[in-house]
């Protein structure tokens, strides 16, 4: 799996290559500026890039602005984007397109290798990986003056949020240690709620939720 890496920080940049090297990524590229990104971006066609949201020469949000034009030349590039803090603003303009292969994390979360490699694994197949933190947020920030999600259950809130992150109705029932059964009445009973379509494609269905978090911003 061929990915580009955009990260200004020197020591950061080498470990994080270093690591998804000792998970068999191959790097086909490790810049740190906006201007190499999107070159890399349009010339290498990687099957995932791992973008700092802030890099020169603006240092505001260069990273994640050459990502979405990437995504716009070409859509459904998977991009996993990286942050210092939680921006909601990013993270909704990273989910603005309603297409899978979108990730944000916090950069906290490198530091765990297991739960990073399976973002960009997640990423790079389609999928969704969204930081609890961000996930956390949106909802908080919805359910004050959003009537659908405020008559949700704290249960139906737990399961939401690990649907945003990418998880599977088996991730979820492991994680909150009940059955497999019970998290898909949990999920049928959410949809329900925020009117959406029950589906059984797990993708589609965790960016239909974070679709609906997104609306009306």
């Amino acid at each position: 799996m061929r990915v580009v890496l955009a990260e200004d920080l020197f020591l950061l940049r080498d470990g994080l290559v270093r690591l998804l090297q000792a998970y068999d990524f191959e790097i086909a590229a490790a810049v740190e500026t906006g201007p190499e990104l999107a070159r890399a971006l349009a010339e290498l066609e990687p099957d995932v890039a791992v973008v700092d949201v802030r890099l020169p020469p603006t240092h505001t949000d260069e990273g994640l602005q050459c990502a979405l034009d990437a995504r716009r030349k070409k859509p459904g590039l998977p991009v996993l984007v990286l942050s210092q803090h939680v921006e909601q603003l990013y993270a909704r303009e990273l989910l603005a397109d309603g297409s899978g292969g979108v990730g944000y994390l916090l950069k906290d979360r490198v530091f765990d290798a297991d739960q990073f490699v399976d973002a960009v694994r997640r990423v790079a197949a389609g999928g969704t990986a969204m930081d609890p933190q961000v996930i956390q947020q949106l909802l908080t920030r919805r359910a004050a003056d959003d009537q659908p999600l405020a008559r949700l259950t704290p249960r139906e809130r737990e399961v939401l949020e690990l649907m945003a992150q990418g998880r599977t109705n088996a991730g979820i029932a492991e994680r909150l240690v009940v059955t497999e059964r019970a998290i898909a009445k949990h999920t049928a009973n959410i949809f329900a709620k925020l009117g959406l379509e029950v589906s059984d494609d797990d993708n589609r269905r965790v960016l239909a939720v974070l679709a609906y978090l997104d609306h009306g911003r």
